[in-house]
């Protein structure tokens, strides 16, 4: 019999709304069984709605399972818990730090608490049952749980001690506070490591792999959701389980204006010991990949149906010690002059080569070793591959911990067999020095330049949109057509690190604010577009705004829409949503920036149709009546004239530069 769940994020302390936005959700798509809190059900100090919910004033609508999470509990929720009650409240069950626990419908539940993860912490023999800290106790005593039992256990003794109609082994639910540190690995939707590495525990990846739940819910922080693609487990090379992975965002997150909450919720159906297995499952993060061992060489006598019974030749010879072996004469070792043994077998050959003078290692940037001898050179990145020298930085994603060859960005979508007769492999990398928007390239076209900032800086593109010199009719001086560029090399917005891309946003948005104060100072609003598109080539994130005549303001997004039906190209219907999807789980999108402040939004899915880059410009050109100066190419211009473009343009704009 199916069973309808509620998992829901962290509440922290604001039991009051969480219980009437559970009750609406449960009138509206019910009935649920219970309700599974992930996270902290407590916030950091104790309010009037824990009180309430303690002397009974206060129930939840449903049957409510709550966890360990961050925060301490209450004392009086200690006082309880140590008395060995466990359900705290009227329908509100705590599961412990460690805990299996089956429902009345069958489903049976594990717990892993503890919302901090320290190295030192994790592994104290401390045992309080209560710390916000993830534990080793807390862990092996999960683990050595007589239903995570293996498979040659009796199988009715643990059915008959638990309750439930199991015949499988492994937990329909597991529920922890942080995310395992596998769990982004070989998944193209995955939050960059960067921004959740601070809610990660890896001890929670041996709990995975020794559960295999069927739905793995956890809170995190910052709160996000992500819904991870599923992926099987093995047994005698067929799967026999699936496991969902579903980070849930924070209820009890204070609102931010204009920002919309992550999604705090999620709703499904499970049935007791049954499982239906995905048709295209993702592969597991968390099964390392073992090479197939050679079948050893069969020697025997085989009959041959043409010729009779035919002895097959003898096996090869096995290879000897090579270290038993004399050197001919003559052969003297070139460390120790013996005559009895070769170079590579001295004994008294040092065990690391001399290093040179002035040497410096290019991955540790010691001095004492060379490269190939540096202690860090087997270190692992976080996808398991080889981890990059100080300074790397993948194009793909933008992360630090991982080679472009190892990116899960870089390989989604690749197939698994290369053309005939050709091995393919990442595009090769976009270089500073060939960069078109690096200040660091030395080729740049720098006299393009109109004002730089701490974090981005605006320049004119090569061969803008509208025509200037003699043939000019942009109203804006030097044409007006302008790129926002941030200064550091970013393949897109999303793949900025989060703590590094509130100042490059805010910097962006002052620019944007400038050039609109600007362009209508001469009759026309802007049109800002953007092409947000992850490639293992890598490229240089960027804004394009084109300034349009206040006449033809309103006939922008009909002309998008037109020209988006005729190439297959259509626009989300809630772009905003579909905006914080796409950015989340880094899918590539394409932008427009109205002139009224609202958006549209293309999403670039994978499988579709290619993209073509100059869309948004070929739009903007054929409305404004430039259909000839759609490639860039075309409008080409003497260095000297664009010297002249940017000069008016800078004049213009230097009273509007956020930057002075």
């Amino acid at each position: 019999m199916s069973v309808k769940v509620l998992a829901v994020g962290s509440p922290q302390g604001a039991l009051k709304d969480l219980f009437a936005r559970v009750k609406a959700i449960d009138d509206k798509h019910g009935k649920f069984a219970f309700v599974l809190c992930v996270g902290d059900f407590f916030g950091p100090a104790e309010n009037d709605d824990i009180a309430a919910l303690l002397d009974g004033s206060l129930e939840p609508p449903l049957p409510l399972y709550i966890m360990q999470g961050a925060h301490a509990f209450p004392p009086a929720v200690i006082d309880k818990l140590s008395a060995g009650q466990q359900e705290i409240a009227r329908n509100v069950t705590v599961l412990g730090k460690s805990a299996v626990v089956a429902t009345p419908q069958g489903i049976r539940i594990g717990s892993c608490g503890g919302g901090k993860y320290d190295a030192t912490a994790f592994k104290t023999t401390d045992k309080q049952e209560y710390t916000p800290y993830i534990t080793s106790s807390a862990v092996d005593a999960l683990l050595s749980h007589p239903t995570l039992a293996s498979a040659d256990a009796n199988s009715q003794t643990l059915t008959e001690a638990n309750g439930a109609q199991h015949t499988d082994v492994g937990l329909d639910i597991l529920v922890t506070h942080l995310w395992p540190i596998s769990i982004s690995q070989h998944s193209p939707t995955a939050p960059a490591l960067a921004e959740y590495i601070g809610n990660t525990a890896p001890p929670l990846d041996e709990v995975v792999r020794r559960t295999k739940p069927r739905y793995h819910f956890a809170a995190s922080n910052p709160s996000r959701f992500w819904e991870r693609e599923a992926f099987v487990w093995e047994e005698a090379g067929s799967a026999t389980r699936a496991t969902r992975f579903i980070g849930l965002g924070s209820f009890g997150e204070p609102e931010q204006p204009g920002v919309k909450k992550p999604r705090w919720f999620y709703a499904f159906s499970i049935a007791s010991g049954t499982q239906t297995l995905p048709p295209k499952p993702a592969r597991n993060p968390f099964v390392a990949t073992q090479p197939t061992a050679k079948r050893p060489l069969e020697v025997e006598p085989t009959e041959n149906f043409i010729w009779g019974n035919v002895a097959q030749p003898p096996p090869k010879r096995a290879k000897t010690d090579k270290t038993d072996r004399r050197p001919p004469a003559g052969y003297k070792c070139r460390i120790c002059s013996s005559e009895e043994h070769y170079l590579k077998d001295c004994p008294d050959k040092p065990e690391k080569a001399p290093v040179p003078e002035g040497y410096v290692c290019n991955r540790c940037k010691g001095t004492d070793h060379l490269i190939r001898d540096c202690p860090k050179r087997f270190e692992t990145g976080d996808t398991g591959g080889k981890k990059p020298r100080e300074g790397y930085v993948c194009r793909a994603c933008g992360s630090t911990e991982h080679l472009v060859d190892d990116c899960p960005v870089a390989n989604a979508g690749r197939t698994e067999r290369p053309p005939q007769g050709r091995r393919r492999g990442p595009p090769r990398e976009i270089a500073p020095d060939e960069c078109w928007f690096c200040l660091s390239n030395p080729r740049v076209t720098k006299h393009l330049i109109v004002s730089i900032g701490s974090e981005c800086y605006l320049t004119l593109p090569k061969g803008q949109i509208p025509p200037t010199g003699s043939h000019g009719s942009s109203s804006v001086p030097g044409g007006g057509h302008v790129l926002i560029v941030p200064i550091s090399h970013y393949p897109t917005m999303a793949s900025v690190p989060s703590d590094l891309a509130l100042p490059i946003v805010a910097e962006i948005e002052k620019y944007k604010s400038a050039l609109r104060s600007l362009y209508a100072a001469h009759g026309a609003v802007p049109v800002i577009f953007e092409v947000s598109r992850l490639s293992g080539k890598g490229g240089h994130t960027h804004v394009q705004v084109v300034p349009v005549p206040n006449a033809l303001a309103d006939k922008v997004e009909d002309m998008f829409k037109t020209e988006g039906e005729r190439m297959g190209i259509f626009f989300e219907e809630s772009p905003s949503e579909a905006l914080e999807s796409a950015r989340s789980s880094q899918e590539n999108y394409f932008r427009v920036d109205l002139p009224d402040g609202r958006m549209m939004l293309h999403l670039l899915r994978q499988g579709s149709a290619p993209f073509n880059l100059q869309f948004g410009r070929g739009v903007l050109a054929t409305l404004l009546g430039w259909p000839e100066r759609v490639d860039w190419k075309a409008c080409s211009q003497t260095e000297e004239e664009e010297r002249a473009d940017a000069q008016a343009f800078k004049k213009a704009f230097t009273s509007f530069d956020p930057m002075r």
